[in-house]
Protein backbone atom coordinates (compact mmCIF):
# COMPACT_ATOMS: atom_id res chain seq x y z
CA UNK A 1 0.00 0.00 0.00
CA UNK A 2 1.53 3.40 -1.12
CA UNK A 3 0.30 6.10 1.51
CA UNK A 4 -0.71 9.35 -0.41
CA UNK A 5 -0.55 11.82 2.86
CA UNK A 6 -4.05 11.40 4.40
CA UNK A 7 -3.22 10.44 7.79
CA UNK A 8 -5.47 8.14 9.65
CA UNK A 9 -6.26 9.21 13.29
CA UNK A 10 -7.13 6.47 16.01
CA UNK A 11 -6.58 5.92 19.57
CA UNK A 12 -4.96 3.61 21.81
CA UNK A 13 -7.18 1.56 24.30
CA UNK A 14 -6.39 2.35 27.95
CA UNK A 15 -4.93 -1.23 28.95
CA UNK A 16 -4.29 -0.58 32.18
CA UNK A 17 -6.90 2.07 33.54
CA UNK A 18 -9.96 0.55 31.56
CA UNK A 19 -10.70 -2.66 34.09
CA UNK A 20 -11.78 -5.71 33.39
CA UNK A 21 -15.76 -4.65 32.88
CA UNK A 22 -17.13 -5.44 29.73
CA UNK A 23 -19.22 -2.72 29.52
CA UNK A 24 -16.68 -0.31 29.98
CA UNK A 25 -15.31 -2.09 26.91
CA UNK A 26 -18.52 -1.61 25.11
CA UNK A 27 -18.79 2.16 26.00
CA UNK A 28 -14.93 2.81 24.74
CA UNK A 29 -15.74 1.21 21.54
CA UNK A 30 -18.76 2.56 20.62
CA UNK A 31 -18.07 6.30 21.23
CA UNK A 32 -14.69 6.07 19.55
CA UNK A 33 -16.71 5.41 16.77
CA UNK A 34 -18.36 8.43 17.16
CA UNK A 35 -16.12 10.73 17.50
CA UNK A 36 -14.77 9.71 14.14
CA UNK A 37 -11.32 8.19 15.18
CA UNK A 38 -10.32 4.92 12.26
CA UNK A 39 -8.59 2.65 14.85
CA UNK A 40 -8.30 1.27 18.10
CA UNK A 41 -4.54 0.09 18.35
CA UNK A 42 -3.65 -1.80 21.85
CA UNK A 43 -1.10 -3.21 23.46
CA UNK A 44 0.30 -6.66 24.77
CA UNK A 45 1.33 -8.27 28.03
CA UNK A 46 0.70 -12.11 28.73
CA UNK A 47 1.82 -11.72 32.51
CA UNK A 48 3.45 -9.59 34.80
CA UNK A 49 6.38 -10.16 36.84
CA UNK A 50 5.56 -10.13 40.99
CA UNK A 51 8.09 -6.98 41.94
CA UNK A 52 8.29 -8.14 45.15
CA UNK A 53 10.21 -11.22 44.34
CA UNK A 54 11.95 -9.94 40.76
CA UNK A 55 13.57 -6.65 43.01
CA UNK A 56 14.25 -4.23 42.01
CA UNK A 57 11.60 -4.23 39.38
CA UNK A 58 11.82 -1.13 37.21
CA UNK A 59 9.47 -1.67 34.75
CA UNK A 60 6.27 -0.19 33.55
CA UNK A 61 4.03 -3.25 34.19
CA UNK A 62 3.96 -5.63 36.90
CA UNK A 63 1.50 -8.20 38.06
CA UNK A 64 -0.62 -5.78 39.23
CA UNK A 65 -0.94 -4.37 35.80
CA UNK A 66 -4.76 -5.03 34.23
CA UNK A 67 -4.24 -5.96 30.16
CA UNK A 68 -7.40 -7.25 27.56
CA UNK A 69 -5.56 -10.27 25.58
CA UNK A 70 -5.31 -8.11 21.88
CA UNK A 71 -6.77 -11.43 20.22
CA UNK A 72 -10.01 -11.89 22.39
CA UNK A 73 -10.44 -8.44 22.83
CA UNK A 74 -10.51 -7.92 18.88
CA UNK A 75 -12.36 -10.87 18.38
CA UNK A 76 -15.15 -8.69 20.80
CA UNK A 77 -14.62 -5.53 19.64
CA UNK A 78 -15.00 -6.51 15.59
CA UNK A 79 -19.04 -7.16 16.29
CA UNK A 80 -19.00 -3.99 18.26
CA UNK A 81 -17.42 -1.03 15.62
CA UNK A 82 -15.97 -0.70 11.94
CA UNK A 83 -13.19 0.54 12.74
CA UNK A 84 -9.43 -0.74 12.00
CA UNK A 85 -8.22 -3.02 15.01
CA UNK A 86 -4.11 -2.33 15.24
CA UNK A 87 -1.61 -4.32 17.61
CA UNK A 88 0.81 -2.15 19.01
CA UNK A 89 2.27 -4.57 19.49
CA UNK A 90 1.94 -8.32 19.96
CA UNK A 91 4.90 -9.63 21.63
CA UNK A 92 5.44 -12.34 18.50
CA UNK A 93 8.67 -13.92 19.48
CA UNK A 94 7.04 -15.42 22.86
CA UNK A 95 4.04 -16.53 20.81
CA UNK A 96 3.65 -19.94 19.04
CA UNK A 97 3.60 -18.74 15.75
CA UNK A 98 1.10 -21.51 13.46
CA UNK A 99 -1.38 -20.05 16.46
CA UNK A 100 -0.77 -15.93 16.16
CA UNK A 101 -1.38 -16.91 12.32
CA UNK A 102 -4.81 -18.44 13.17
CA UNK A 103 -5.62 -15.50 15.61
CA UNK A 104 -4.95 -13.13 13.42
CA UNK A 105 -6.34 -14.87 10.25
CA UNK A 106 -10.09 -14.96 12.55
CA UNK A 107 -9.69 -11.22 13.83
CA UNK A 108 -8.85 -10.30 9.75
CA UNK A 109 -12.09 -12.53 8.77
CA UNK A 110 -14.07 -10.63 11.57
CA UNK A 111 -13.57 -7.47 11.02
CA UNK A 112 -13.93 -8.04 6.92
CA UNK A 113 -10.01 -7.11 6.55
CA UNK A 114 -9.73 -4.33 9.21
CA UNK A 115 -6.91 -5.42 10.76
CA UNK A 116 -3.12 -5.15 10.86
CA UNK A 117 -1.01 -6.93 13.24
CA UNK A 118 1.84 -4.90 15.19
CA UNK A 119 4.42 -7.07 16.65
CA UNK A 120 8.11 -6.35 18.16
CA UNK A 121 9.92 -8.41 20.88
CA UNK A 122 9.20 -6.95 23.98
CA UNK A 123 11.21 -6.40 27.23
CA UNK A 124 10.17 -9.12 30.06
CA UNK A 125 12.27 -12.10 30.38
CA UNK A 126 9.74 -12.94 33.17
CA UNK A 127 6.89 -13.41 30.68
CA UNK A 128 9.26 -14.82 27.90
CA UNK A 129 10.24 -18.06 30.73
CA UNK A 130 6.39 -18.27 31.46
CA UNK A 131 5.30 -19.23 28.36
CA UNK A 132 8.39 -21.67 27.75
CA UNK A 133 10.39 -19.12 24.70
CA UNK A 134 14.01 -17.90 24.33
CA UNK A 135 14.68 -14.51 25.35
CA UNK A 136 18.16 -14.37 23.97
CA UNK A 137 17.44 -15.21 20.41
CA UNK A 138 14.02 -13.48 20.34
CA UNK A 139 15.14 -10.67 17.11
CA UNK A 140 16.60 -13.78 14.92
CA UNK A 141 13.32 -15.54 15.42
CA UNK A 142 10.95 -12.72 14.95
CA UNK A 143 12.59 -12.56 11.41
CA UNK A 144 11.65 -16.73 10.88
CA UNK A 145 8.13 -15.72 12.35
CA UNK A 146 7.18 -13.21 9.72
CA UNK A 147 7.99 -14.96 6.89
CA UNK A 148 6.37 -17.92 8.09
CA UNK A 149 2.91 -15.96 9.01
CA UNK A 150 2.89 -14.44 5.73
CA UNK A 151 3.13 -18.02 4.07
CA UNK A 152 0.76 -19.20 6.50
CA UNK A 153 -2.00 -16.44 5.45
CA UNK A 154 -1.57 -16.89 1.54
CA UNK A 155 -1.10 -20.51 0.77
CA UNK A 156 -3.89 -23.24 1.64
CA UNK A 157 -0.41 -25.81 2.13
CA UNK A 158 2.39 -25.03 2.65
CA UNK A 159 6.16 -27.01 4.19
CA UNK A 160 8.49 -24.61 5.59
CA UNK A 161 11.51 -26.09 7.18
CA UNK A 162 13.26 -23.26 9.15
CA UNK A 163 16.13 -22.74 11.56
CA UNK A 164 13.38 -22.07 14.24
CA UNK A 165 9.96 -23.08 12.78
CA UNK A 166 8.97 -26.44 10.84
CA UNK A 167 5.80 -26.90 8.82
CA UNK A 168 4.91 -29.94 6.77
CA UNK A 169 2.08 -29.49 4.40
CA UNK A 170 0.00 -28.32 6.62
CA UNK A 171 -2.42 -24.45 6.40
CA UNK A 172 -5.10 -22.00 7.73
CA UNK A 173 -8.95 -22.93 7.08
CA UNK A 174 -10.26 -20.22 6.25
CA UNK A 175 -7.51 -17.88 5.24
CA UNK A 176 -8.12 -14.20 5.86
CA UNK A 177 -9.64 -11.61 4.03
CA UNK A 178 -6.04 -10.06 3.65
CA UNK A 179 -3.46 -12.04 1.95
CA UNK A 180 -1.05 -11.25 3.57
CA UNK A 181 -2.14 -9.21 6.83
CA UNK A 182 -0.04 -6.28 7.11
CA UNK A 183 2.85 -6.37 9.83
CA UNK A 184 3.73 -3.51 11.16
CA UNK A 185 7.31 -3.67 13.72
CA UNK A 186 7.80 -1.66 16.76
CA UNK A 187 11.02 -0.19 16.57
CA UNK A 188 13.18 1.83 19.22
CA UNK A 189 16.88 0.79 17.82
CA UNK A 190 19.09 0.76 14.80
CA UNK A 191 18.89 -3.23 14.25
CA UNK A 192 15.02 -3.13 15.09
CA UNK A 193 14.93 -0.21 12.28
CA UNK A 194 17.29 -2.12 9.80
CA UNK A 195 14.52 -5.08 10.44
CA UNK A 196 11.45 -2.69 9.40
CA UNK A 197 13.41 -1.38 6.38
CA UNK A 198 13.79 -5.49 5.08
CA UNK A 199 10.63 -6.85 6.41
CA UNK A 200 7.93 -4.52 7.63
CA UNK A 201 4.66 -3.09 5.89
CA UNK A 202 4.69 -0.23 8.69
CA UNK A 203 6.53 0.69 11.77
CA UNK A 204 5.97 2.33 14.86
CA UNK A 205 8.81 4.85 15.89
CA UNK A 206 9.25 5.47 19.65
CA UNK A 207 10.56 9.07 19.21
CA UNK A 208 8.76 12.05 18.47
CA UNK A 209 9.37 13.86 15.02
CA UNK A 210 12.49 15.62 15.19
CA UNK A 211 16.38 14.76 14.76
CA UNK A 212 16.03 11.38 16.35
CA UNK A 213 12.81 10.31 14.17
CA UNK A 214 14.93 11.77 11.51
CA UNK A 215 17.67 9.48 11.91
CA UNK A 216 15.23 6.15 12.56
CA UNK A 217 14.08 6.67 9.10
CA UNK A 218 16.82 7.73 7.51
CA UNK A 219 18.20 3.57 8.87
CA UNK A 220 14.61 1.97 7.81
CA UNK A 221 14.67 3.78 4.25
CA UNK A 222 18.50 2.19 3.76
CA UNK A 223 17.39 -0.81 5.03
CA UNK A 224 14.27 -0.96 2.99
CA UNK A 225 16.66 0.46 -0.85
CA UNK A 226 18.89 -2.25 0.35
CA UNK A 227 16.31 -4.96 0.29
CA UNK A 228 15.12 -3.60 -3.11
CA UNK A 229 11.60 -2.42 -1.38
CA UNK A 230 10.31 1.21 -2.11
CA UNK A 231 10.31 2.83 1.24
CA UNK A 232 7.24 5.14 0.08
CA UNK A 233 5.17 2.03 0.97
CA UNK A 234 6.09 1.88 4.31
CA UNK A 235 4.01 2.79 7.02
CA UNK A 236 4.60 5.28 9.41
CA UNK A 237 2.31 5.52 13.42
CA UNK A 238 3.37 8.22 15.47
CA UNK A 239 1.47 8.16 18.87
CA UNK A 240 0.67 11.37 21.18
CA UNK A 241 -0.21 11.38 24.51
CA UNK A 242 -3.03 13.64 26.23
CA UNK A 243 -1.16 15.56 28.93
CA UNK A 244 -0.87 19.13 30.17
CA UNK A 245 -1.87 21.40 27.65
CA UNK A 246 -4.53 19.42 26.66
CA UNK A 247 -6.19 19.25 23.21
CA UNK A 248 -4.88 22.13 21.55
CA UNK A 249 -1.57 20.86 22.72
CA UNK A 250 -2.19 17.14 21.38
CA UNK A 251 -3.26 18.91 17.96
CA UNK A 252 -0.29 20.96 17.56
CA UNK A 253 1.82 17.30 17.87
CA UNK A 254 -0.86 15.79 15.81
CA UNK A 255 0.26 18.06 13.04
CA UNK A 256 3.76 17.46 13.81
CA UNK A 257 3.45 14.13 12.95
CA UNK A 258 1.35 14.54 9.97
CA UNK A 259 4.53 17.24 8.49
CA UNK A 260 6.91 14.50 9.40
CA UNK A 261 5.01 12.11 6.42
CA UNK A 262 3.35 9.86 9.65
CA UNK A 263 0.57 8.00 7.35
CA UNK A 264 -1.44 6.90 10.97
CA UNK A 265 -0.96 8.42 14.73
CA UNK A 266 -2.55 7.71 17.45
CA UNK A 267 -4.03 9.39 20.50
CA UNK A 268 -3.00 7.83 24.11
CA UNK A 269 -4.70 8.90 26.99
CA UNK A 270 -3.03 6.40 29.65
CA UNK A 271 -1.00 7.75 32.67
CA UNK A 272 -2.88 10.56 32.37
CA UNK A 273 -4.42 10.42 35.15
CA UNK A 274 -8.09 10.19 33.42
CA UNK A 275 -9.80 7.82 36.02
CA UNK A 276 -12.40 5.78 34.46
CA UNK A 277 -13.52 5.13 30.88
CA UNK A 278 -15.77 7.85 31.32
CA UNK A 279 -12.52 10.25 31.59
CA UNK A 280 -10.89 8.59 29.01
CA UNK A 281 -14.07 9.58 26.73
CA UNK A 282 -13.94 13.18 27.59
CA UNK A 283 -10.60 13.66 27.12
CA UNK A 284 -11.22 11.75 23.29
CA UNK A 285 -13.98 13.84 22.76
CA UNK A 286 -11.99 17.19 23.25
CA UNK A 287 -9.05 15.71 21.19
CA UNK A 288 -11.74 14.92 18.22
CA UNK A 289 -13.17 18.59 18.17
CA UNK A 290 -9.98 19.99 18.41
CA UNK A 291 -8.60 17.70 15.58
CA UNK A 292 -11.80 18.86 13.67
CA UNK A 293 -12.45 14.81 13.15
CA UNK A 294 -15.47 13.83 10.85
CA UNK A 295 -17.90 12.73 13.49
Amino acid sequence: MRYNGDMRIGVVFPQTEIGGDAGAVRAYAATVTELGYQHILAYDHVLGADPEVHAPWQRPYDVHTSFHEPFVLYGYLAALTPLELVTGIIILPQRQTALVAKQAAEVDRLTGGRFRLGVGLGWNQVEYEALGKDFSNRGQRLEEQVTLLRRLWTEQSLTFAGEFEQVTAAGLAPLPVQRPIPVWFGAQSPPAYRRAGRLADGWFPQVPPGPRLDEARAIVTEAAAGAGRDPAEIGMEGRVSWGEGGASRLAGQVAGWRDAGASHVSVNTMGAGLGGVDGHLAALAEAAKALELPA
